[in-house]
């Protein structure tokens, strides 16, 4: 640390610097970001949006506002985030594909289930759903704590007073920092049946509040395969389900059959055109034969997506296919994490409805408290009026004899009758004996003389009695916790019979899809690929018979077997893998299939440097070379791998890969440079490395030289090449050792 005397210099040590700025960027990301608060279920982009809009006064009666005008506010007032993300969180809460009870009614164009995009917040509207207000109600009446927003010029709240358990009924995904959340929607009915059984028993355990609640319900409904884990992941808080969408084999024209789609994993919510495009790319690859068609027919009234079938089709267990190739199964990984007093939890279903019970007590404790202050003001005014009635001549009279009204209050409050005229002795000394509070005297003061009517004095009497029973009761409830509980239990019952609806989501133990796969023959074939990187298979008796012609014609031939794949190695540095079986097999004359169509290839940013097949090198070894002259040596089984395109060499910035070829380990190869500079070295001498790595220098070359072939030589093989004119014969040159300069030639 530099030593200094100027106190304006802040020495810090570096790391120590980084790790407490790094913790308190991922504390914001995870507290004030990504994850939701346990008692209302919202993340506080969600809050800070549902509570600008009941600022803008719309409610669920009222008109709908423009989003930006939404957006606007949140952003500026609470949010000072980007606006596309709060407009983002804005169009998910009115998604009832993706929530059980939305909390935003929208108007206009909000995306769709298939996954269309939302327009511009300056083309929708939004109001607040009645489901929102469930989470507003009561915020005026101090029931939950509020805190400055980021500039302190307004007041926000820190969680709403949710009376639902929204963290459960609609659920939540986010990613934070070093952990995430992903918790599945729930049946409102169960979840409410689920919270009132705890409440009537605090010690139940997870298998007992799961006869309540059956586990997850998608919006989208479809099925749950593996019952068996939902206790596991209600327990622990974390598991994987296992969806399945819902379909039905129907019979149609010409003895065909359809397997129609009627509701998809809610894992494909919002994607479902992509579902669509993986399903007739499947088609249109020819890796269902049976599939005819595949069309949408989905409308208002549902999901219908059928698969029309070839006839002889077996549905059922092309059924079983569709599920194990596509996302008609998917899985769902549950996480439910959640903000509990500032601190990520991951929690199971009996410690979230805990704290969402605590939570409802601690509202009701608050709200009854200011209700009853507000009854017990009440009385207090109302007892005042009353004996005020009583005595209204003498109040006439005092009224009368006082300068102002500042004499009259103090007679009223205190006794004290300096300044006011009275008719009689007994009137100043019944004003000596009055003694109603303030708030009993501006009551009086305020008082209008229809007050006087004797039906007005009746509701007065009969409004007295009721605030006094209405203070009973909250006293009652405020001292007992069971009279506590049933007016929560009332409130939820409510809700029940207004947002209540039946299980969407069947929960079966289902046997994971058993699939008859073809068998495939097994036979000898001959890849063709022309210059302009047209490819087919032939027979190879076809080959035969054409051999002279196809050897002419076509770039490379290769034999290989129908079961293979093509290894595609280009000068970026890439393999392509291509299955056989992907390319169209034919007669010799047809034209065949450009490879950029069949393979991850593409002609206008890489070249060919070698290809083969698979089953060719997985027991060899292949030599690679580049125009910096780096060289490797990389064991075959290496490219034995799953994904249609990988990096086959590390290369550095502006270098290519020139050379890829097959190496038993007694060959020789030669470097030829740009500038005519040859080396030639031993193949055992070139290191075996990773697919990952460089390599190694195999020949020093000058500034601005480049290698512009790697010439193989077998053990006593001859070769030559041209070098302005002039042969040149590769197997005389001197075979000196790795990393020499070339020799001029």
């Amino acid at each position: 640390i530099m030593k200094t005397t100027d106190s304006s210099i802040i020495q810090l040590d570096f790391s120590e610097e980084m790790r407490n700025s790094y913790r308190d960027y991922a504390v914001s990301v995870i507290i004030a970001r990504a994850l939701p608060d346990i008692r209302d279920g919202l993340k506080p982009v969600q809050r800070r949006i549902l509570y600008a809009m009941k600022e803008l006064g719309l409610a669920p009666d009222k008109p709908h506002r423009k989003s930006a005008r939404i957006v606007g506010d949140t952003m500026g007032k609470y949010h000072p985030h980007g606006d596309s993300s709060i407009y983002d969180a804005l169009v998910h809460m009115t998604e009832d594909y993706s929530l059980s009870i939305p909390l935003v009614d929208g108007h206009g164009n909000f995306g769709s289930i298939d996954g269309d995009s939302a327009a511009a917040m300056r083309y929708t509207e939004a109001r607040l759903s009645s489901g929102a207000m469930t989470m507003l109600d009561n915020l005026d009446k101090g029931l939950v704590p509020f805190g400055p927003n980021f500039d302190e010029s307004e007041k926000e709240p820190l969680v709403l007073p949710a009376t639902l358990p929204n963290l459960l009924l609609n659920g939540t995904t986010g990613i934070a920092v070093g952990m995430a959340t992903n918790i599945p929607p729930h049946n409102p009915s169960e979840v409410i049946d689920g919270v009132i059984a705890y409440m009537d028993d605090p010690d139940i355990s997870t298998y007992e509040l799961m006869q309540y609640i059956k586990g997850p319900d998608f919006p989208t409904g479809a099925m749950i395969t593996n019952a068996d884990d939902i206790r596991t992941i209600y327990e622990t808080g974390e598991g994987k389900l296992k969806l399945r969408a819902k379909t039905v084999i129907e019979d149609s024209d010409y003895g065909r059959k359809n397997i129609v789609i009627t509701e998809i994993p809610y894992t494909v919510a919002g994607n479902k055109q992509k579902l669509l495009e993986s399903l007739l790319t499947l088609t249109k690859d020819k890796v269902f034969d049976e599939i005819y068609d595949v069309r949408d027919e989905s409308s208002k009234e549902g999901i219908r997506i059928v698969i029309e079938l070839r006839k002889g089709a077996d549905a059922a267990n092309l059924e079983n296919l569709l599920y194990k190739k596509t996302k008609l199964e998917d899985t769902f990984g549950v996480n439910m994490l959640a903000v509990v007093d500032g601190r990520p939890e991951t929690m199971g279903i009996v410690p979230i409805i805990r704290h969402h019970v605590n939570f409802q007590y601690e509202l009701a404790k608050r709200k009854y408290t200011t209700l009853l202050a507000r009854e017990l003001e009440k009385k207090e005014v109302q007892e005042g009026l009353i004996h005020a009635c009583d005595v209204i001549d003498l109040i006439i009279e005092i009224l009368r004899g006082s300068a102002n009204v500042k004499m009259a209050r103090a007679c009223l409050t205190e006794g004290i009758i300096e300044g006011i005229a009275f008719k009689s002795a007994q009137s100043q000394k019944d004003a000596q004996s009055l003694r109603f509070t303030e708030r009993q005297a501006d009551a009086i003061l305020e008082m209008r003389l229809y007050k006087l009517i004797g039906l007005e004095i009746e509701a007065l009497m009969k409004e007295h009695e009721k605030t006094l029973a209405n203070i009973a009761e909250y006293n009652e409830i405020l001292s007992n916790r069971a009279a506590m509980a049933k007016v929560i239990i009332r409130e939820l019952e409510a809700y029940k019979k207004e947002y209540g609806r039946p299980r969407r989501t069947v929960i079966d133990n289902l046997k994971e899809a058993v699939v008859e796969e073809k068998k495939i023959e097994e036979m000898d074939v001959v890849f063709l690929m022309d210059r302009f990187g047209y490819a087919k298979t032939i027979d190879v008796a076809a080959y035969e018979r054409n051999r002279e012609a196809a050897d002419a014609e076509n770039r490379y031939v290769l034999t290989c077997k129908n079961t293979d794949k093509i290894c595609i190695f280009t000068n970026k540095g890439q393999m392509h893998l291509l299955k056989v079986l992907d390319l169209p097999f034919g007669k010799f004359r047809d034209k065949g299939t450009p490879i950029d169509n069949l393979s991850n290839y593409n002609s206008s940013e890489e070249n060919f440097v070698y290809i083969t097949n698979l089953g060719a090198i997985c027991n060899h070894r292949l030599i690679f070379g580049t125009k910096t002259a780096m060289l490797k040596i990389v064991d075959g089984s290496e490219f034995d791998v799953a994904k249609r395109t990988t990096a086959a060499t590390k290369l550095t910035d502006g270098d290519e890969v020139l050379f890829v070829h097959p190496v038993a380990g007694n060959e020789t190869i030669v470097m030829q440079s740009e500038r005519d500079f040859f080396l030639r070295i031993a193949v055992d001498t070139i290191p075996e490395k990773k697919k990952g790595a460089v390599g190694v220098r195999g020949m020093r070359l000058a500034d601005g030289d480049a290698l512009t072939a790697i010439h193989l030589l077998g053990e006593g093989e001859s070769a030559q090449t041209e070098v302005k004119g002039k042969p040149v014969m590769l197997n005389r040159l001197h075979v000196a050792g790795r990393d020499t300069k070339g020799t001029k030639k």
